[in-house]
């Protein structure tokens, strides 16, 4: 089996970006560039109301990771840790795919895109900054990235140079 052209693994990442947005700045609503323009123009016009954002985020390391585990018996609590876990595991599948890199740059991928997507919903006044999020989004990047790494350990034939997937031993029926 041959790896997947470089553009169609391109192309997929630019999807999973989308759904991010889409996720993350928008709460599933549609994407709206001219919503976006809005809210930077307000901004602008206004910079204290970035400065009281501010005031309300969580700037302290597992403030809300500690408060989610206390109640992870409610549901909303337990979606928003594991949530911002698993949402950023396909990111790390995708740095391995796409750079054939390690493990510390699926790291620093997840934290970049975690971090942009944080700044933003504090810029354009579209959700809270929580530091929180950037350690679960990075750690979710670093678990998909060994999820990435462990299936590349169990399916490739390691006397090709290729990367080839091992065929089967099972017999063909």
């Amino acid at each position: 089996m041959k790896p997947w052209p470089k553009f169609t693994l391109i192309v997929l990442y630019g999807g999973y970006l989308y759904v991010l947005l889409k996720i993350i700045l928008f709460k599933f609503g549609p994407v709206d560039a001219s919503l976006l323009m809005k809210q930077l123009a307000r901004a602008m016009q206004h910079p204290e109301m970035m400065q009281n954002r501010l005031e309300f985020a969580n700037l302290t390391p597992f403030v809300t990771i500690k408060q989610n585990i206390h109640r992870i018996s409610d549901l909303h609590h337990m979606i928003n840790l594991l949530g911002n876990v698993v949402i950023f595991m396909p990111n790390g599948i995708f740095m391995g795919l796409l750079t054939k890199g390690k493990a510390l740059g699926a790291l620093i991928a997840s934290f970049a895109v975690s971090l942009a997507l944080e700044c933003s919903q504090l810029l354009f006044s579209m959700g809270s900054f929580d530091v929180d999020d950037l350690i679960l989004n990075s750690f979710g990047g670093l678990l998909g990235y060994f999820g990435y790494w462990l299936m590349l350990q169990l399916f490739t034939d390691p006397s090709s140079n290729q990367g080839t997937v091992r065929a089967s031993n099972r017999p063909a029926t």
